[in-house]
């Protein structure tokens, strides 16, 4: 057998973690062993010091299939995640009687901490731990095989404001801008920089402004879920966020079966007697647009590159928006400054 470069590969998880022994294989003899922490879970496992060896040649031949693979040697015996349509309530307590306190989006991940007689699991994920009932998780070798179907490979800002560019340079237009510790689907790793999927919108970012990790989605806490208001706003509100979770399809009008962005928010405000044109920017010039200390939920959010609008989310207060964002997510809650607003448009006049 050739002598092997041995590389470190730092790894991190959303809960505790342990040691392990892991690797993947590929042509180049110098990235074949990888030594690192064990997550319990395998929530989120930290990819971001791979480039660390000194070797860039080598490095920029790691590709997301062998980072990926790497990903399944880990122990998933405390993984669990959401087999439900849409979500799973997560409770202060275990049974029914306790309060919701936030919710696990279909095949979103947690880390099951312990299960009680009566079959209730305390779980975490993300900002929340609580309860759920264990037979709504997916877990053991199922959960394994299903968290390398349902995961991606996530960049993760770990700067103030990192700009996304249309090209690999500096010097390239900016496609938007995110804020830290905001996340965005990797599509191909380079050496010095990362392409990514915002939205279903491509861009390059700088290697060294993001952290890499494979990642499951995670709960969404109960605060991230109040709106903070009364009236049509509410009920629209509370009637989008029961699609949480649910798949996005390109051109799709389905709330349920798949929808894309525009495709979202038009059902949404149908549902109520509004009469929205189908694409975004048919949206963004049918309302009339507002500044963002005016924003209610229920207001639109639009966002894409320049001046030109490709995607739309529903403010729901809180500093939240709700949307379909891409094929991994689905319907999802972000941040309203997930990425910069190119525009708000209000159509409800209360």
């Amino acid at each position: 057998m050739n002598q092997v470069n041995k590389k470190f590969l730092k790894i991190s998880c959303l809960c505790i973690a342990g040691t392990a022994l892991i690797s993947f294989n590929t042509k180049h003899s110098s990235a074949e062993t990888v030594y690192g922490e064990q997550p319990i879970a395998g929530i989120t496992v930290t990819l971001d010091n791979y480039y660390n060896s000194g070797s860039t040649a080598a490095a920029s031949e790691i590709t997301i299939a062998a980072l990926e693979s790497s990903v399944a040697a880990y122990d998933y015996n405390n993984l669990g995640i959401a087999d439900v349509e849409n979500h799973l309530n997560i409770r202060s307590g275990p049974g029914e009687d306790n309060k919701i306190i936030g919710k696990l989006p279909k095949n979103a991940g947690c880390t099951i901490l312990e299960v009680d007689k009566d079959g209730w699991a305390k779980i975490k994920s993300g900002k929340v731990t609580g309860y759920v009932m264990s037979s709504f998780l997916i877990t053991g070798d199922k959960a394994v095989s299903l968290a390398k179907k349902v995961g991606s490979l996530i960049a993760t800002v770990n700067t103030e404001t990192l700009n996304v560019r249309s090209d690999e340079s500096l010097l390239s237009e900016v496609v938007t801008s995110v804020p830290i510790d905001e996340e965005m689907e990797v599509t191909e790793v380079n050496t010095d920089w990362i392409k990514v999927n915002i939205d279903n919108d491509e861009g390059f970012v700088a290697r060294q402004y993001i952290n890499l990790s494979y990642a499951l989605q995670k709960a969404v806490t109960v605060e991230e879920l109040q709106a903070g208001v009364s009236g049509v706003r509410a009920d629209m509100v509370a009637f989008a966020k029961q699609f949480l979770g649910n798949p996005y399809v390109w051109g799709g009008e389905s709330l349920t079966n798949g929808t894309d962005c525009s495709g979202f928010t038009k059902g949404i405000y149908s549902h109520f007697g509004y009469s929205l044109p189908r694409v975004s920017r048919g949206q963004a010039s049918a309302g009339y647009s507002i500044n963002s200390s005016e924003i209610r939920p229920g207001d639109l959010v639009f966002y894409g590159s320049g001046s030109y609008i490709s995607h739309v989310a529903m403010y729901i207060g809180n500093g939240q928006v709700i949307h379909a964002s891409n094929p991994r997510t689905g319907i999802k809650i972000s941040n309203m400054y997930y990425r910069s607003p190119i525009r708000i448009v209000r159509f409800i006049n209360d």
